[in-house]
């Protein structure tokens, strides 16, 4: 069953609904390599505003040992709260949901629907840093489909289409 988006975004239906269907098939740690890839691809979108960017680097850090069966989903989900702490602090709605993508990146190890929402931060993230490009969204889309396709090839995942 496809997932909604639990937030809302202006997005690429189409692209969207392809990546759900790889995602749908794909294991919680390759999930967990895409949202962080996916995070850091829009932490590029910062404005201006200073911010201490140490939190989130500690909970990329954190879901990577996770990955490798090394730090606990408790681990996992502090961090993960750490990171929202830190996106509430922000002064810019594009800082605060660029943050928020990675807070949902690090929750992967925690629960593996993080990833549709990470991606979906992702995607409001440049709603907000280029407003009404939907071309900016659906190279983002793109991007993320592509990545995640790289991710399960090297894994050597199959993902099954209908």
């Amino acid at each position: 069953m496809p997932t909604i988006p639990k937030i809302k975004i202006v997005d690429d239906s189409d692209l969207r609904a392809e990546i759900d269907n790889i995602y749908a098939q794909t294991d919680q740690a390759s999930l967990a390599k895409w949202a962080i890839k996916c995070a850091k691809n829009v932490l590029t979108c910062l404005p201006d505003e200073i911010i201490d960017l140490s939190v989130v680097e500690i909970g990329f850090e954190i879901n990577r040992r996770w990955q490798a069966g090394k730090a606990s989903v408790h681990e996992v989900r502090q961090a993960g709260f750490r990171i929202h702490e830190l996106a509430r602090a922000c002064s810019t709605e594009v800082t605060k949901n660029a943050i928020r993508t990675a807070g949902q990146a690090v929750g992967v190890g925690h629960m593996r629907e993080h990833a549709m929402v990470c991606a979906d931060y992702a995607i409001k993230t440049i709603g907000l840093a280029f407003p009404k490009d939907l071309n900016r969204i659906k190279a983002e889309r793109t991007w993320q489909l592509e990545t995640l396709k790289k991710i399960i090839a090297k894994e050597g995942e199959e993902p099954q289409t209908e």
